[in-house]
């Protein structure tokens, strides 16, 4: 859809060289407006008509240039981010030099994502590849039977399990997309069991201090793959906070307290979301369809699944949003679409895997945010122009596939980790790594009270759980 001129970039750039600062990091499109001669608008990269001029805005009065609303509010969020994260001193400097320049990767970078091991493991035979998932799965139930149980030796058999199972489904999913759905769905068959079982042996060895292991951070940065790092870190720190949440609501009073304090602390949070409901309508029970309550071991191991493959169809090219300065929406947004066409349409993995990879970017609808979901709905609205959504969060599919929820639950999950390991990942390039705090207190401030984008219960959650982790 081609984005309508809304506000002037030179309003933005006046607002202050931070501001710059911030269009040069988002890299938004320019809406370039010909006054004489309409039929030569164009759009272009603020970055390329930077560095070709720096007051480009304000040289040629033949053009006028726009940003688009929506990347007007992302350019926002980016400057509250660099007040947040940079000092004083760091901010007078920038008033007074200019712009921080936005770094590029150099030209012999060896990093595709994946690691330089990804073409080697591309180049084994499949059965080969299949060979090392049964060994994987092996060393794991080994260490299952294992009494007492040796702490080192799990965190590395997790890491590298995790490793592994994510380069080899990554290598038969690109491979399955060039066949027919059935031909792609028989030829990913062994991959789809093999890592269930990999999955469900890794889940039994999951516990919460993998979150603050130092030596899982050691191991995975062993792997020079970005995209490989944050997909193991996510799967496994996924399983211990899902893990944690279980056993909280089986076996505390945590959700009769939720009830009990609903109206006071989170009323204002979920009547924006379900405006149309009476505030008297509004309770737990409507935020999360069928009461929140524990995730049975079938649909836990479906989530994880979803989990470790959430970013399968990230390109090498991608860098990540909320870890990185500048990059490209378009590209960014498309490996949804390619993680959730590959996991539906070429393997039996279970529905709510792709559901998983296709809604972890909603953020409930805000701008910024991206998704299947949102299309959908946007498409059956139009058809279904009274329709409602009663509820902020379903456990099932069948509720997200017929609207009738906001969000999915386990993408809810996921997207409180993936914005945590992506504000605390120690590979940033554009900014020094968040330490916990830092990252906690800036997703509450900016994707909690200012910006609807996390679930504020399950975020409460979230800070609960990492208070509670023991320091390594």
């Amino acid at each position: 859809m081609k984005k309508e001129p809304s506000v002037l970039v030179q309003k933005i750039a006046a607002s202050g060289k931070i501001y710059i600062n911030a269009c040069l990091m988002e890299d938004s499109d320019v809406i370039c407006v010909n006054n004489k001669e309409p039929q030569k608008n164009k759009t272009i990269s603020f970055k390329i008509l930077y560095e070709n001029n720096s007051q480009f805005w304000l040289q040629n009065e033949t053009w006028e240039y726009f940003f688009a609303q929506e990347d007007v509010a992302k350019i926002e969020e980016r400057v509250a981010q660099l007040k947040y994260e940079w000092t004083p001193e760091q901010l007078a400097m920038m008033e007074e030099n200019g712009p921080v320049p936005v770094p590029k990767p150099a030209d012999n970078a060896s990093d595709d994502g994946f690691g330089k091991g990804y073409t080697t493991f591309a180049k084994l035979p499949e059965a080969e590849r299949l060979e090392r998932m049964n060994q994987c799965k092996n060393r794991l139930l080994a260490l299952i039977a294992q009494k007492p149980r040796q702490e080192q030796l799990i965190t590395e058999a997790l890491v590298e399990t995790t490793q592994d199972a994510i380069l080899h489904n990554h290598t038969a999913l690109m491979e399955a997309m060039n066949l027919s759905e059935n031909d792609a769905k028989d030829k990913t068959q062994d991959l789809v069991e093999s890592t269930r079982d990999i999955v469900k042996a890794s889940s039994q060895l999951i516990s919460a201090n993998i979150f603050n292991d130092d030596l899982m951070d050691t191991l995975v940065s062993k792997s020079n793959g970005t995209i490989i790092q944050h997909m193991t870190r996510v799967y496994l720190k996924g399983l211990a906070f899902l893990t944690y949440y279980n056993k909280l609501v089986s076996s505390s009073s945590y959700i009769t307290k939720l009830r009990i304090s609903f109206s006071e602390k989170y009323t204002l949070f979920y009547r924006s979301l379900l405006p149309h409901l009476h505030i008297e309508d509004l309770t737990l029970e409507k935020v999360f369809l069928g009461g929140m309550r524990a995730i049975p071991e079938h649909m836990f191991y479906n989530w994880a699944i979803g989990f470790m493959v959430h970013d399968i169809g990230k390109a090498s090219a991608v860098e990540y949003h909320e870890g990185e300065g500048a990059y490209n929406r378009d590209l960014v947004m498309e490996h949804v679409k390619v993680g959730y066409n590959s996991i539906i349409n070429k393997t039996n993995y279970p529905r709510e895997a792709g559901l998983i990879a296709g809604y972890h970017h909603e953020y409930y609808g805000d701008p910024s945010g991206y998704g299947f979901f949102r299309t959908g709905l946007e498409l059956y609205r139009k058809k279904n122009p009274q329709i409602k959504q009663d509820y902020c969060i379903a456990y099932e599919v069948e509720p997200m596939i017929n609207f009738q929820a906001l969000a999915f639950f386990p993408a809810k999950i996921l997207e409180i980790i993936d914005v945590f390991d992506s504000l605390t990942d120690p590979n940033r390039k554009y900014r020094k790594a968040m330490t916990t705090q830092e990252a906690l207190a800036m997703m509450e401030e900016e994707f909690v009270n200012k910006n609807q984008k996390l679930d504020i219960i399950l975020f409460e959650l979230f800070q609960r759980f990492i208070s509670e982790i023991p320091p390594s």
